[in-house]
């Protein structure tokens, strides 16, 4: 199985963080304890700038559920079908060769889903198998490259796509003034990524070399779900957003992490390359505390926290597309994607540079 291209798509519409801070002062203007709350918690993020689904002085319109997820869906074709072109052109493929594609994301909802819209843009086979993902979240990203992973395990001369869209802003409330709420603004962006994964048969075909996946894990924590995800309801997503997440990455992971690689004959020495969601600050920090990780491991991390804030699904595809286009490893050199997300849970995939 190998995971043969990543490319990535971002909306036009960059800011800055003081530029957006300054948008939500005036969306926020009558409430006196927001705007003294707000530049703090924009600077403990450590996000300098993210890229919006819509211009900034769109997202003081007062819009319906409905309304935001109409422009969900018009945004995430227009980027995903730039994701996968852009990922097949990399290794000389065309849609029509595609066999499956798994879309993931939890900013929107579309049914027929996205995949079938992009079926119809980009002239994907009529016999496409379609395996749309919702409600993972964070996790989506490692979670769908396992479930393409394993797609391609049983069909070798297979050739699946995995897209993330989140279009985090999108669910902007600007009557929830939670501390959590507050932390948001200033934490997620928008973007999309996608994966090409080649079955054994078919990346032999193509000459392709990239990243050899050799295990993935799913770990689930009993009677965590109160600690990430969303509160639905008519006026859309409210964030749930736990202070304990960090805790949970540096006392429970560790341990999970370190039994997926026994399991493998191998220790955190043996891997090379990290590949983590960056969550955020804190939960990345706990995440190199807990694995004994230097800033260096994680520094695709950290610089697409710095420059795209937190895409939940779509951030460790993120990392996994910087890693790939920097300096490469030696063969054999082993690596580990990783990211947690609403379960709360994890996901863990071991893979080798080819």
């Amino acid at each position: 199985m190998n995971i043969a291209s990543v490319a990535r798509a971002l909306p036009d519409h960059r800011y800055s963080q003081e530029e957006i801070r300054v948008q939500l002062e005036r969306i926020w203007a009558d409430r006196r304890p927001v705007l003294s709350r707000l530049p703090q918690l924009h600077e403990n993020v450590l996000v300098e700038s993210r890229h919006l689904a819509l211009p900034l002085e769109a997202y003081a319109e007062d819009r319906t559920f409905g309304e935001r997820n109409d422009v969900w869906i018009e945004v995430a074709q227009e980027l995903g079908e730039r994701a996968v072109r852009g990922a097949l052109d990399k290794v000389g493929l065309a849609p029509s060769d595609i066999d499956t594609m798994f879309t993931v994301s939890i900013t929107g909802l579309a049914s027929p889903s996205l995949e079938a819209r992009l079926s119809n843009r980009m002239g994907l086979r009529p016999d496409l198998k379609r395996v749309p993902i919702f409600g993972l979240g964070c996790v989506a990203g490692v979670a769908g490259l396992s479930r393409a992973i394993d797609y391609v395990k049983a069909y070798p001369d297979g050739v699946a796509v995995l897209l993330s869209v989140e279009l985090c802003s999108l669910t902007f409330q600007p009557r929830d003034t939670s501390v959590a709420n507050l932390i948001s603004s200033g934490l997620f962006g928008d973007g999309a990524a996608a994966v090409v994964v080649l079955g054994e048969r078919r990346a032999q075909q193509l000459g392709v070399s990239g990243l050899e996946v050799l295990d993935t894990r799913s770990v689930f924590y009993p009677d965590t779900e109160d600690l990430m995800g969303w509160t639905i309801s008519e006026r859309g997503f409210d964030i749930v957003l736990s202070p304990a997440v960090p805790s949970v990455a540096q006392e429970q992971l560790p341990r999970d992490m370190h039994a997926f690689l026994a399991d493998n004959q191998l220790t955190t020495d043996d891997v090379a390359t990290w590949v983590c969601h960056p969550g955020g600050p804190k939960v990345l920090t706990a995440l190199q505390a807990g694995l004994q990780l230097s800033d260096h491991d994680v520094r695709h991390s950290w610089e697409v926290l710095r420059t795209q804030g937190n895409l939940s699904s779509t951030s460790a595809l993120m990392v996994l597309h910087a890693t790939l286009e920097g300096e490469r490893e030696a063969a054999g050199t082993r690596g580990v994607c990783l990211a947690m997300g609403p379960g709360f849970c994890s996901e863990l995939l071991l893979f080798q540079w080819a």
